[in-house]
């Protein structure tokens, strides 16, 4: 197949592209920096795209391509600022945008558009299990979610069959939240966020390819699709669990106003959470690789 990515550089999108090229599919990667992009994946043909936010994407990189893997995004875990805030809602509903703006000229067009999403669409829902019919929060980022999946369906229209893969809590060392969890709980001094109680949806980083291979490749999937493992752990459960696998005291609490405090209003996604579950994943028969949390995390944090 022929692929074109957005967002090719970062944890999930390095990893994916990686799975790509040892399957034998020939990657594009769309950035704004195709030099970083060509040394850090250097069997790709990168193109550039100047500014997702106000101009539409290369159709050079779309044109005859089989599917697109849209990525990109301001990242979320910094503190929010009405800035940061307003980038961080720009870069996901106006880069889409601009990506099926790109999709409307391209010919031929691709046949699929797996855009990336987050289990932030439900908002804090306490224990509530939550598959993909659940309806949306109305919280920031829940909106931010709202819009940018809005954008991407829009690629309907143009007969492009569209995914929407919200994504969970992802384990690996090399990126993302478990990435800032490691140096402290290596230290000794890790434990539960906020008294532990709140649900986090995780998700190894090998699902994540694994799962948007699968919406590539499926033309029966479209809509939706909660990316997470079977089961979703309380905040305590994976801070235990995580001070097992390390070998360490993981029993140092961490203050929720603490965490308000250091991130502003972004403490509140570790505050909160959501016990999102993969119903469609599981209704398909997609085999988990690492559909437990303690052998998940062995395998994220091994040498």
């Amino acid at each position: 197949m022929r692929v074109a990515v957005t967002g090719a550089t970062g944890t999930i999108g390095h990893a994916l592209v990686e799975a790509l090229l040892q399957r034998g599919d020939a990657v594009t990667v769309l950035s704004r920096n195709p030099g970083r992009a060509a040394e850090l994946l250097p069997d790709t043909h990168p193109v550039e795209w100047h500014d997702p936010l106000t101009e539409p994407a290369p159709v050079e990189a779309l044109n005859g391509r089989d599917a697109v893997v849209h990525l990109a995004g301001e990242q979320i875990a910094q503190r929010w600022s009405d800035d940061v805030k307003r980038r961080i809602r720009e870069s996901r509903e106006l880069g889409t945008r601009n990506l099926v703006a790109g999709l409307r000229a391209a010919e031929p067009r691709p046949r699929v558009l797996v855009s990336q999403s987050a289990v932030g669409y439900y908002g804090p829902r306490a224990d509530e299990r939550l598959d993909e019919s659940a309806p949306p929060g109305s919280d920031f980022l829940a909106e931010v979610v709202v819009a940018w999946e809005r954008e991407a369906r829009a690629a309907e229209e143009l007969g492009v069959r569209v995914v929407t893969t919200r994504t969970g809590v992802v384990l690996s060392d090399s990126g993302g939240a478990l990435a800032k969890m490691l140096p402290p709980f290596k230290l000794g001094v890790g434990g539960p966020v906020a008294g532990g109680r709140q649900y986090m949806p995780w998700i190894h980083l090998d699902d994540v390819v694994g799962a948007m291979l699968r919406a590539i490749d499926d033309d029966s999937l479209s809509g939706a699709l909660n990316v997470t493992a079977p089961e979703p752990a309380t905040n305590k459960e994976l801070s235990r669990t995580l001070g097992r696998v390390l070998v360490r005291p993981a029993i140092t609490p961490v203050p929720g106003f603490g965490l308000r405090l250091l991130y502003g209003e972004m403490g509140t996604i570790v505050t909160t959470g959501q016990r999102a579950v993969p119903a469609r994943l599981t209704e398909i028969g997609y085999e988990f690789k690492h559909p437990q949390l303690e052998e998940a995390l062995r395998a994220a944090v091994r040498p």
